[in-house]
């Protein structure tokens, strides 16, 4: 029998909150003949939730998503992935 330890990740809620939002977000703005990841960028980078359009409540979801910390886990996600 192995006596090493295995490791077991449960994912994290907000996480698969997030996935959810930016996967409804991204579909609502293609949806709309925008360019989704033009568009979600500008609105992490001014805050300006014009960038986003309010088809589908997208605009209400991504204002859920504290942006820093999404930031943070797109840097983190991009370096270690």
């Amino acid at each position: 029998m192995d006596d090493n330890t295995r490791k077991f990740n449960v994912p994290d809620e907000k996480d698969t909150e997030t996935k959810r939002i930016l996967s409804q977000v991204y579909d609502a703005l293609s949806k709309k003949g925008y360019n989704p990841i033009n568009q979600i960028v500008g609105y992490l980078l001014s805050e300006d939730p014009t960038y986003i359009t309010n088809y589908n409540n997208a605009r209400g979801l991504i204002r859920r998503i504290d942006r820093d910390e999404l930031m943070q886990e797109l840097v983190r996600s991009y370096l270690f992935n």
